[in-house]
């Protein structure tokens, strides 16, 4: 079984104090109309951390109301783009400044590491600002070539008021990755976060407020999807819906979309990732990668490389050192900076991925290492992998969202190809060889929004991210993204006497 951390947390790190468990709206934090709240649970215990106000239809209401007001008549959309970014810098600055706060914040409301929010997700999130910062003032259209006597040219305009929808596996980042571009392109929005992990989102509101972003361009309501979700996806005064979650979800969203004003609908959803590993790989590499590509935030990431795709020349030696591997790896709390995994972000998701792994085990599959839960509290499991499984099994087929790698062996790089398309997911994949024909061949052949060739989870801010068939549409981060946030509008005049079209 893998290693369990049993390091006293207090000599690591004190405890954050939570200072916002109200709704952020128009600038301030107020109590939900209905005066209801509800726990954020400390997955590394199953203690209540908090209670946090409940939003819900009335809330949001009330925060798509500030927004367009501030859209409408505020001065955010009317600045210019430098001015813009010259406050989002601010903004980025202050999120550097706040970093252990946040990355605390994460920790003890989504079982993320501390050592990683501290060292990546919280410096990450500030250069995402800064980028979309950057690019602020450099939104423009172009002067187009008309084929009679008229005189064209577009203009790129922000959408209006948006609706971001962020999961819980990632609070700091997909709020920034939501947010960020939004800003830049001149919008305003409420912001969703996940009834899980809702803390860090407020606090983002509170600096936000500091770094001088207008009362009513950013706003965040805390609550439950079913409610305070279904309400900014139905609602007739919100211009776009950003969504990252589940497949599931997102045809919920979609749907209410279409069914109230057609609002703009973008969808980061679900994956089954598969990692490629080809015969001239270099084995130990090749391990690391695909342990990290499952193991990664407990597994709890949409591109999670859950199907590893090994051929036959190195296989058994494969097999062999990532089991070694496996049963090393450190779960512990996520406040030690010995843990390589912390807990499962709650106890749904803790008895949904224990579930699937009984799936593999009664359904054929062979249990390689793993599979069992860690520890008297909390939630957390083993790093699990299954041999001997095949495409048509649910642990293949499935999204888990948890430390759970399907490894199977392949003989040629059709036959790679195929399976690694075999799934109706298309978010990312990865591919592990010296030979440049077959990294851009195999590239090539995957349907899925991301390749990543002798490396994984290689995220850019300049890189733009998305999937294919049910993982979703639309991209986050580079240019793509900031022009999801941006109508395109074509002005045409007449030309009368001119020397030339």
């Amino acid at each position: 079984m893998a290693e369990e951390s049993n390091g006293s947390v207090e000599k690591h790190l004190e405890i954050p104090e939570i200072k916002f468990t109200k709704l952020f709206i128009n600038g301030s934090f107020v109590d939900a109309i209905s005066g209801n709240t509800f726990d954020t649970i400390d997955p590394r215990t199953g203690d209540v951390i908090a209670k946090v106000a409940e939003g819900d239809k009335e809330d949001i209401d009330m925060a798509v109301k500030a927004a367009r007001d501030a859209f409408d008549n505020g001065k955010w959309p009317r600045m210019s783009g430098a001015e813009r970014g010259k406050i989002m810098m601010k903004f980025a600055d202050l999120v550097d400044q706040n970093t252990n706060e946040l990355a605390a914040l994460d920790a003890i409301d989504g079982g993320k590491l501390l050592s990683w929010g501290k060292m990546l997700d919280i410096p990450q999130s500030a250069q995402l600002l800064r980028y979309y910062a950057g690019a602020a003032d450099k939104i423009h259209g172009e002067t187009l070539k008309m084929s009679r006597e008229l005189f064209g040219y577009t203009l790129l305009e922000p959408v209006g008021v948006v609706g971001h929808i962020i999961p819980w596996n990632f609070p700091t980042t997909m709020f920034f990755m939501k947010a960020s571009p939004a800003l830049a392109a001149g919008c305003t929005m409420v912001v969703k976060p996940a009834e899980q992990t809702p803390l860090s989102a407020l606090y983002c509101g509170h600096l936000a407020k500091l770094a001088g972003i207008p009362d009513g361009v950013l706003n965040v309501v805390t609550g439950f999807g079913a409610k305070a979700g279904a309400a900014m996806s139905s609602h007739m005064d919100i211009d776009k819906i950003s969504f990252t979650g589940s497949t599931e979800v997102g045809r919920i969203v979609m749907k209410a979309a279409a069914d109230s004003n057609l609002k703009v609908v973008s969808l980061e959803l679900g994956g089954k990732s598969p990692i490629m590993i080809f015969d001239d790989a270099d084995v130990d590499t090749a391990t690391d990668l695909a342990l990290l590509g499952i193991l990664f935030n407990k597994g709890e990431i949409c591109v999670a490389g859950s199907r590893v795709y090994v051929q036959e020349g190195i296989y058994d030696e494969f097999e062999r050192k990532i089991a070694e591997k496996a049963k090393n790896w450190v779960v512990g709390d996520p406040f030690d900076p010995r843990s390589q995994q912390g807990p499962q972000v709650d106890k749904k998701q803790f008895e949904k991925i224990l579930s699937y792994i009984e799936h593999g085990k009664n359904g054929g599959a062979t249990l390689l290492t793993g599979g069992k839960a860690v520890g008297e509290k909390g939630y957390y499991i083993e790093p699990t992998i299954f041999t001997d499984v095949t495409e048509d099994m649910v642990v293949v087929k499935d999204e888990i969202f948890g430390p759970v790698m399907s490894l199977m062996k392949f003989k040629t790089v059709e036959e790679a190809i195929e399976r690694a398309n075999k799934t109706r997911y298309g978010l990312a994949a990865g591919i592990v060889t010296k030979d440049l024909n077959i990294a851009n061949r195999v590239s090539r052949s995957i349907r899925a929004g991301v390749i990543w060739v002798n490396c994984y989870f290689a995220f850019d801010r300049d890189c733009p991210y998305g999937g294919y068939k049910m993982s979703g549409f639309g991209r986050d981060m580079g240019l793509e993204a900031l022009h999801k946030y941006l109508h395109v509008k074509s002005v045409v005049t007449p030309l009368y006497n001119s020397p030339w079209l």
